[in-house]
């Protein structure tokens, strides 16, 4: 089994900055893409930013500029940095492994971490 683990949410003023990381552990053999989503209380679940094996990123138009994701491929990791986080911000996020495998015969598979509170407030 994979399980995803998020660490580095929290409580932070308008304008501030946080780090959100997860580390995928378990029998893994390749792991297509990995990425944050969020999911504010009364909204649906929405992509914030995703990168490739290779390297490729993805972003929502509101992280662009303020986000960066990154990935390290050898520790199955991504980091999420948050930078000038804004009260919209506020929200549950997601770990996403996406196009998983656990070894070389398996289909690909998605797994969720069971997420991190950030809270932008004054």
């Amino acid at each position: 089994q994979v399980q995803l683990v998020e660490s580095g949410g929290g409580l932070v003023q308008p304008g501030g900055s946080l780090n959100l990381s997860c580390v995928a552990s378990g029998s893994i053999f390749y792991i297509g893409h990995m990425g944050w989503f969020r999911q504010a209380p009364g909204k649906q679940r929405e992509l914030v930013a995703s990168v490739a094996v290779l390297g490729n990123t993805n972003y929502t138009d509101s992280a662009k500029g303020r986000f960066t994701i990154s990935r390290d491929n050898a520790k199955n990791m991504v980091i999420l940095q948050m930078n000038n986080l804004k009260p919209e911000d506020t929200a549950v996020y997601f770990c996403n492994a996406n196009k998983v495998r656990r070894t070389w015969l398996d289909q690909f598979t998605e797994y969720w971490g069971r997420g991190t509170q950030v809270t932008v407030s004054s």
